[in-house]
């Protein structure tokens, strides 16, 4: 399952899972001050741009992808 999960799909559950957690602050009655208010925006914040920045992309062409796309209508030698 995780070698399919896309970078979005990821951010988007980890915002989910903050949501949960500042909707269960706010039902238990926790008084939510100014350095609360700072975790909670950090918790939700930094972790999925930590994520953006570092998730790699696919590898770059090979030079044998980039020479077999540039000849793929060709046939043998002409």
């Amino acid at each position: 399952m995780l070698n399919t999960i896309t970078r979005n799909r990821l951010v988007g559950l980890w915002f989910a899972a903050v949501a949960v957690v500042i909707a269960s602050v706010v039902a238990m009655g926790v008084n939510v001050g100014v350095s609360t208010t700072a975790l909670l925006l950090t918790l939700c914040l930094v972790p999925p741009g930590i994520v953006v920045a570092l998730w790699r992309g696919g590898p770059p062409q090979t030079v044998g992808e980039i020479l077999y796309a540039a000849n793929k209508g060709t046939e043998g030698r002409s």
